[in-house]
């Protein structure tokens, strides 16, 4: 028997297509809610910013809006001041060069190379003040905030303008005097409880360019103590400058302040060379006997000198003569060079005195193929040598015809290169005069010492 009731059947299952179209729905749903939920934030946001675009021409920008006022610039009077009168301040410049100012104060306005009739913003200021601020002879500095300068202001120049500067001002400098090698700026301090001198190499100005391709050097100074020539010492090199600052400090010990009015500095600036020998600018002579030592116990002698060239000191004098002799003996085949001495040589040092050697070469067909050398003669104009050499000369010439020979007179130096007194050529194409004339003799007599005076030439 069947009973009466509800039809009772089961759920079918929800199939995969309908599952996949919900799933697509309620995305597309959520990606229409984002977009309508950015759309209403960035519409907010632009409006919020228009009204906070109008609020700035009335106010700063980093304030509120609702606090945004205008405040009218006023001069900032200095606690020196008294009765109603305005003092203006400046910022001093720095000792260092230029510097960026402090937050809130402007930099320094430069006039317009161009124009001379340009008008600063300060001097505008100062042509507009009371009478009764200008009846004062002092002269005013003035000292403005951030808001004062209503005028374009010229920005501070780069570091490369700076050089630029520099190296054109040398340049004129150089054009107008071309003797001109610079200075040398140098401080000196004298310690009494340690009997030590100290000289401080600060720095160089406006050198000549050693390096024509790049327009600058790469100077150092060297630096000894004269008479004695015994402390020496040198500066690092600068790369690729004509304004090196250096700033080293050199002790010298041992010397007591009775000594000093003996001493003589010699700096010599150089410009290194890593192809070839260094090449000299110039040097400078500071004799203490000159400068007031007694200030140098406590504190330090700022002192600034014009670099000078080497050579004025010879051409200023003549260059001396030297004595040689000479033995042609054609058995052998060889030359007797005898250096005997030289007299009347030019004053090198600050002493008076030079230290000097002599420096042969024998040439064959314009070529150098032997050298020799005395011993250098220390503290002396007239130096005698007595020193006999031999060269061999070359098999297959006939005679002395190809031979020449080549006297070089040095000043000894340890510090830099040693320089050239004056040079001597006898026999070949550069022989003239009574050399011309002693060759000759030499040569038409052999197996005979014959000795002469030559002037040395530049």
């Amino acid at each position: 028997m069947v009973e009466d009731g509800p039809q009772i059947r089961a759920i079918e299952r929800v199939t995969t297509p309908a599952a996949v179209g919900i799933c697509i729905s309620a995305t597309l749903f959520v990606l229409c809610v984002a977009a309508l939920t950015y759309y209403c934030y960035r519409r907010r946001k632009n409006h919020l910013n228009n009204k906070l675009g109008k609020g700035r021409r009335h106010g700063g920008p980093n304030q509120p809006l609702a606090f945004q006022t205008h405040r009218r610039p006023t001069a900032v009077k200095s606690p020196a001041g008294s009765g109603n009168t305005t003092h203006y301040l400046k910022k001093s410049p720095s000792p260092t060069g230029s510097s960026k100012s402090p937050p809130g104060i402007s930099g320094p306005v430069t006039p317009s190379p161009t124009s001379s009739q340009g008008i600063t913003p300060q001097q505008e200021t100062q042509e507009h003040r009371p009478e009764s601020q200008n009846q004062s002879g002092e002269a005013r500095d003035t000292y403005t905030t951030e808001n004062e300068v209503s005028a374009p202001q010229t920005p501070n120049p780069s570091k490369e303008e700076l050089e630029t500067n520099e190296k054109n001002l040398a340049h004129t400098v150089q054009q107008e005097n071309p003797l001109y090698l610079g200075q040398l700026v140098f401080k000196l301090r004298y310690k009494q409880d340690k009997n030590a001198l100290v000289v401080s190499v600060v720095k160089c100005k406006d050198l000549p360019a050693k390096d024509p391709k790049l327009g600058s050097s790469d100077p150092y100074v060297k630096l000894q103590l004269l008479p004695d020539k015994q402390d020496k010492v040198k500066t690092r090199v600068l790369r690729k400058t004509r304004n090196p600052v250096y700033d080293e400090d050199f002790t010298f010990y041992g010397i007591t302040f009775n000594q000093l009015p003996s001493i003589t500095l010699h700096f010599v600036v150089l410009s290194f060379d890593s192809y070839s020998r260094d090449d000299i600018i110039g040097e400078v002579f500071c004799a203490l006997n000159g400068v007031d030592l007694s200030q140098a116990e406590n504190q330090q002698i700022a002192l600034s000198r014009d670099i000078q060239p080497r050579s004025l000191k010879i051409r200023s004098q003549g260059r001396g003569e030297l004595l040689v002799s000479l033995c042609w003996q054609p058995a052998a085949n060889r030359l007797t060079v005898v250096v005997l001495k030289a007299r009347n040589l030019p004053k090198m040092d600050v002493t008076g005195l030079a230290d000097p050697y002599v420096k042969m070469y024998l040439l064959y067909n314009g070529q150098r193929i032997a050298k020799k050398k005395t011993h250098v003669k220390k503290r002396t104009l007239n130096p005698v040598f007595n020193e006999s050499f031999v060269f061999d000369i070359p098999a297959g010439g006939e005679g002395l015809d190809s031979v020449s020979l080549e006297f070089l007179l040095l000043d000894w130096d340890r510090v830099t290169k040693n320089e050239v007194i004056g040079r001597l050529d006898l026999g070949g194409a550069k022989s003239t005069g009574s050399a011309l004339n002693h060759w000759n003799e030499v040569c038409n007599s052999p197996r005979r010492q014959i000795a002469d005076w030559h002037k040395l030439r530049e």
